[in-house]
């Protein structure tokens, strides 16, 4: 046999190798990715948010080929913001609808319910969307935090505040997991920073009336208001204030104030009040750029937020992963995370042996004629901050 023809038949060879391979995923179908959202509910606005970012990526994946020769395709299921209701999805997902692998749900409160879950079954889960510390501190191995921790979320707040010689500060909060450890969190960088806290108190999840707690408020007349907050209770402290003249120097959210949403409820209302946030489409991270303009185009209309960013980082980070690993098994996909050190469309990933954040960072921006104005820290600041705060009279 000629040289030639040897080579052909290994050509051939390999061009069937190749096909078997090919039709062999086919035939496995789709890599299948379970989670619970937020879909309804208290978290509803954000769980839909972080949905949006799920699909684009899986979108984004498949139009790349996937990933192990395989599409990916997403499993979802309505918690409706409600911890109980997430754990008993994901037992489903994962002994009923025997998906792969698991994504996280909607909020701190939520994600540290079922991690009990993920946890037993040794299956990995990329919690894009929980911040509180306590989550990754329980010994737990297959859970994994890609942004920064709830503690740190009122910083830039604080930070600003100091520096503009203000002394005292209050702290009002949701009564949930993550806004308590922003609570902790914002007393020590408070005290910190030199800054006597006045008044802190909590309100039940779901509230709506904050009239009592802002006369308290009033009362205690701090130069800073923190809000540990999701969305409704964002839109709703701000509002009330306004009634009842509730008129601090400074005045800061956690969570709900950077969607565009806010704004359009409150109008003028949410002028000069600050927020937190892990990302903004202006940050130079690699592919936010083209991630915020196929968003618009996938989602029209629909609020794009760190919550978006944050899904679709998640899911980037477990394909990665499971890239890696060349694997759909749970240990090899574990110990590729913990490899990790990824630049995603929403910053820096890298976690310790824990599935701690250690290399996300976050912002503080000040709502500033109808526009968000990152404002701290100085490095990433597009603008300065407008200071004081005038009275709601004059706004």
């Amino acid at each position: 046999m000629t040289r030639l023809a040897r080579t052909a038949l290994v050509l051939v060879g390999l061009g069937a190798a190749g096909a078997l391979i090919a039709a062999s995923a086919l035939a496995q179908g789709p890599v299948k990715i379970g989670a619970s959202l937020s879909l309804t509910g208290t978290y509803a606005a954000l769980g839909q948010n972080q949905q949006r970012g799920y699909q684009l990526c899986a979108k984004h994946v498949n139009e790349k080929g996937g990933v192990l020769g395989r599409k990916i395709e997403f499993v979802f299921y309505d918690d409706q913001s409600q911890p109980a209701t997430g754990v008993r999805l994901y037992e489903r997902l994962i002994t009923q609808d025997k998906v792969d692998l698991v994504m996280g749900p909607y909020s701190s409160a939520i994600t540290e319910a079922v991690a009990n879950v993920n946890e037993k079954y040794k299956m990995p889960m990329v919690a894009p969307m929980a911040s509180t510390t306590a989550i990754f501190k329980k010994g737990r191995k297959y859970i994994y935090m890609v942004q920064s921790p709830a503690e740190v979320y009122l910083e830039g707040l604080i930070d600003v505040a100091a520096k503009k010689g203000l002394k005292t500060v209050a702290i009002i909060n949701e009564d949930t997991l993550f806004p308590k450890a922003t609570v902790q969190g914002t007393i020590e960088l408070a005290k910190k920073k030199g800054l006597q806290v006045v008044f802190v108190e909590g309100y039940p999840k779901g509230h709506t009336d904050f009239s009592a707690i802002l006369t308290k408020v009033r009362a205690a007349n701090p130069d800073v208001l923190g809000a540990a907050t999701y969305f409704d209770d964002a839109v709703a402290i701000t509002r009330q204030m306004k009634e009842l003249n509730v008129s601090p120097k400074m005045y800061g959210v956690t969570v709900g104030g950077d969607l565009p949403t806010f704004y359009q409820l409150l109008g003028r209302h949410a002028e000069f009040v600050y927020g937190a946030t892990q990302w903004e489409p202006e940050l130079p991270y690699p592919g936010a750029k083209e991630f915020v303009v196929s968003y618009s185009l996938e989602f029209p209309g629909r609020d794009l937020s760190y919550h978006s960013a944050g899904g679709y980082a998640g899911c980037q980070i477990l394909v990665e992963a499971i890239r890696r690993a060349g694997s759909l098994d749970g240990e090899k996909i574990r110990d590729a995370i913990l490899k990790l050190d990824f630049k995603t469309v929403y910053g820096g990933f890298n976690v310790d042996q824990d599935g701690f954040q250690v290399s996300h960072k976050m912002v503080t921006f000040q709502w500033q004629e109808g526009k968000k104005v990152i404002v701290w820290p100085d490095e990433l600041a597009a603008g300065k901050a407008l200071f004081p705060t005038p009275p709601w009279s004059q706004r």
